[in-house]
């Protein structure tokens, strides 16, 4: 009975298998692999090459398609996710800045509104200063 109770124990423990990464391949590996298939001269060569590298046919075809079209940076990895807009780039940027300016305006008309308060505290009249609506 202990015995089968120590077997369920085991039966029950599940494994946790690690998750796959994603292989990168550099231009210079991927020339010489190109390289490598367009010597093969007999039969089941390339099959073996595949084996040995642990590659697909689909990447064969991807890459003399890429070497075909002379895109250099095609045979180079892809960075994933939404490309960088310059535009968009440099509008955040500037929408940052203007909101810093905008906090650092307010401040600035605190401290005067503070200033002339105390001016007012201590009974002296403080200058007129022309305002916006006034301009």
């Amino acid at each position: 009975m202990a015995e089968e109770r120590a077997r369920e124990g085991e039966a029950e423990q599940t494994e946790v298998v690690a998750k796959g990464k994603r292989r990168k391949y550099s231009v210079e590996y991927k020339l010489r692999i190109l390289q490598e298939v367009k010597a093969c001269k007999s039969a089941g060569e390339i099959g073996a090459l595949l084996r040995r590298e642990g590659l697909y046919s689909s990447l064969l075809s991807k890459w003399r398609e890429q070497r075909e079209a002379g895109s250099l940076a095609g045979l180079s990895a892809h960075r994933r996710g939404p490309k960088v807009d310059a535009q968009a780039k440099e509008l955040a940027r500037l929408q940052r800045e203007n909101q810093r300016l905008r906090e650092k305006l307010e401040r600035a008309e605190l401290i005067l509104e503070v200033q002339k308060k105390v001016v007012q505290l201590h009974g002296k009249t403080p200058p007129e200063t022309p305002t916006d609506e006034e301009n």
